[in-house]
């Protein structure tokens, strides 16, 4: 073997170890933390599955195009091109499956774990109204009475309360135009559409206040239309809903 496929093969054999070895055992969050939402369950194995995927493509991606210029450059006294191939069947039929497989294998983990996370089930211990409306949140409270609503302004952001632990079923729905329920922490969205009711179940597990916003391009203020997630321990909530209670009278 020449002294430059030596060194190549040298540089790949120490690369692609270091690339993996500069991480901890465990595998990073990469952005969003573990344990806060019944979502966040689910769904952060698909999002590091998914890098973990899309790193050792990039990899493989990276060697087939470093392979040919290092290895297959001209020589110096040689021909100025390569042989040229012009149809490689085996290589084009790999290079259809490929790509194929990788898309099922994404397609079935994220259906897999889609179906959980919107499951609605029967065991919600609360039920909440959630409003979106140009350029703000509404949040309503039934148990706490049919007045039990707190209702946001651009300028004045609303705080929607839920108990720690304890299973939350969304009612979502919209007074104008399409708009996006999204807390960015507990890796969920979903939609309030005009017309249209959509519901939304999960358990928040850790106690204290994350960003919401609105993610649907939604009009001249959707920029300012965010909220706070307020997560509070099951008797706080109780008191809070007490608190809605009084303030009707």
């Amino acid at each position: 073997m020449s002294p430059a496929k030596t060194k190549g093969l040298r540089a790949l054999a120490l690369f692609i170890p270091a690339l993996f070895l500069t991480g901890c055992s465990k595998v990073s969050e990469l952005g969003f933390p573990q344990g806060v939402s019944s979502v966040n369950d689910q769904s952060l194995s698909l999002w590091q599955g998914a890098w973990i995927a899309a790193g050792v493509i990039g990899v493989i991606t990276l060697i087939l195009l470093l392979w040919p210029a290092v290895f297959h450059r001209p020589k110096v006294g040689g021909p100025e091109f390569p042989k040229q191939t012009q149809y490689h069947v085996p290589i084009e039929i790999v290079y259809t499956i490929i790509p194929f497989l990788i898309v099922a294998v994404m397609f079935f983990y994220t259906a897999k774990k889609e179906s959980v996370i919107t499951q609605k089930t029967t065991v919600a211990m609360h039920e909440i109204d959630v409003v979106g409306m140009q350029w703000s949140w509404q949040f309503a409270y039934p148990e706490a009475g049919p007045q039990a609503v707190v209702t946001g302004t651009p300028s004045q952001p609303p705080t929607l309360v839920i108990p720690q632990g304890e299973r939350v079923r969304y009612i979502l729905t919209s007074h104008d135009v399409i708009h996006g329920f999204w807390i960015p922490a507990f890796m969920i969205q979903i939609q309030n559409l005009p017309g249209v009711t959509n519901h939304l179940e999960f358990t928040a597990n850790k106690i204290g206040e994350y960003p919401g916003r609105c993610n649907i391009l939604c009009g001249r203020a959707h920029s300012q239309m965010v909220f706070k997630v307020k997560v509070v321990s099951p008797a706080d909530y109780k008191a809070y809903l007490e608190t809605l209670k009084g303030s009707q009278g």
